[in-house]
């Protein structure tokens, strides 16, 4: 059994970042894995550009973003194993973690005083969805289609539907339309978009593509291959109206439908999750219900934006540090609750005094116009800021200076106060 004191599980952006991090702060027994064939996680094949533009100050494609941290953890000669699996994750009695692997090399036991979890999500698929229909071959996940063209080289198919707005979605019926592919519609189960407003345009609008609101796929058709799909409108509750069936011939459906962060290995180690996140339940350091436990990236709350997975994750890898030198990240714990609009918060805990300003990160459930956020503890309001338009699509976030939150005496809620109504 081989003895780190910092073990990162997953190669992405989030654990490459929190890596190159932790070992600025002083870390030098670390190790990395990765059960890819290479670090970068999905930003290899998002051969897209757009990312970089919050943490680089310049537009990068995803292989150019995830390089750039490839080459800081080279340059500081941080250790990556790749191909190997993560089986299971234990807390110890001495408060040491026991990580189990799998790779070509056979079993791997490591014992590690500090975990930072960073596996990132994945797509729900068809089985989730339980869409009627046959079971015919041309129905993928918006990701496995992008890397069948972007990695494999392979069109997955000539007419095209795609089940949900996500930005995977949305990204690749601009991909499968410049490959010479016809996208004949993006349906969207709820009345909003689920992904980025510059997605929307540049993806769909600049392209002609029909992006229908409160439609659902209600039947696939086909028998060795999908020869085409039933659509409906879906009312107020989410119920397909019969009289507004309409059948689209297409050879492919791609499933844009949402993300599940990878937890599989926090709930072996008991850690409690949030069940609106699916990620777990953190303090300001990132640190989870495990002490010494620290979670980044998408496996603690969906990102949309890679810069925020690369910032939070070198919080988790400064905060990994700071509990390896036995600085004390415990204190008194309060909660913090979303309320009014708001789905979730991270953190969903405070552990006090605070050493900095905290940040918020948060998801409205809807969209709404000219609304204020308000931070109160108990009927007492300490902050207000006024946002023009939330969407459900976008996470936001604010910061909260360290001196608004001295002297609590309770949990505080986030929540939205209206001037309009919500839509």
């Amino acid at each position: 059994m081989k003895e780190l004191d910092l073990v990162i599980i997953g190669g992405g952006p989030a654990g490459l970042a929190a890596a190159v991090s932790a070992y600025d702060a002083g870390v030098r027994s670390l190790l990395i894995l990765d059960r890819e064939q290479q670090a970068g996680g999905i930003l290899e094949q998002c051969i897209h550009n757009g990312f970089g533009l919050h943490r680089f100050g310049e537009e990068l494609t995803g292989p150019e973003y995830a390089a750039r941290y490839i080459d800081e953890v080279k340059k500081r000669e941080i250790p990556v194993q790749l191909e190997t699996m993560v089986l299971d994750l234990q807390p110890l009695p001495d408060g040491s973690k026991l990580v189990t692997a799998v790779s070509s090399g056979g079993m791997l036991e490591l014992k590690a005083k500090a975990v930072i979890l960073a596996m990132g999500c994945r797509e729900r698929s068809r089985g989730a969805l339980n869409i009627p229909g046959t079971r015919p071959a041309g129905i993928y996940t918006a990701g496995a289609a992008q890397k069948f063209v972007n990695i494999k080289g392979y069109l997955p198919g000539r007419r095209v539907v795609i089940l949900g707005s996500g930005d995977i979605g949305l990204i690749m019926a601009r991909r499968m339309t410049l490959e010479g592919a016809k996208v004949e519609a993006v349906c969207e189960l709820m009345p909003y978009s689920g992904g980025l407003n510059r997605n929307i345009v540049q993806c769909l609008e600049d392209f002609g593509i029909p992006l229908l609101l409160s439609h659902t796929i209600v039947e696939i058709h086909g028998k060795e291959r999908v020869t085409g799909v039933t659509i409906a409108q879906v009312d107020e509750n989410r119920r397909p109206i019969p009289e507004t069936r309409q059948e689209i011939p297409c050879d492919t459906v791609l499933l844009s439908c949402g993300l599940i962060p990878e937890n599989e290995l926090t709930t072996a180690a008991g850690i409690p999750l949030d069940p609106v996140t699916s990620g777990a339940v953190v303090d300001q350091y990132r640190q989870t219900g495990c002490p010494g436990v620290f979670a980044c990236g998408n496996v603690l709350h969906v990102h949309d934006l890679v810069d925020y997975v690369s910032e939070e994750a070198a919080l988790a890898g400064e905060s990994a540090a700071a509990w390896l030198r036995g600085e004390s990240l415990s204190g008194e714990s309060v909660s913090l609750i979303p309320k009014d609009g708001v789905r979730y918060l991270v953190p969903q805990q405070l552990r006090l005094p605070l050493k900095d300003d905290l940040r918020l990160y948060f998801r409205v459930g809807a969209i709404y116009d000219k609304a204020t956020v308000e931070v109160r503890c108990g009927e007492k309001l300490i902050f207000s800021r006024k946002r023009p338009r939330l969407v459900p699509g976008e996470m936001e976030s604010l910061v909260l200076k360290k001196s608004l939150l001295e002297g609590l005496d309770g949990p505080l809620t986030v929540g939205l106060s209206l001037e309009g109504e919500s839509k």
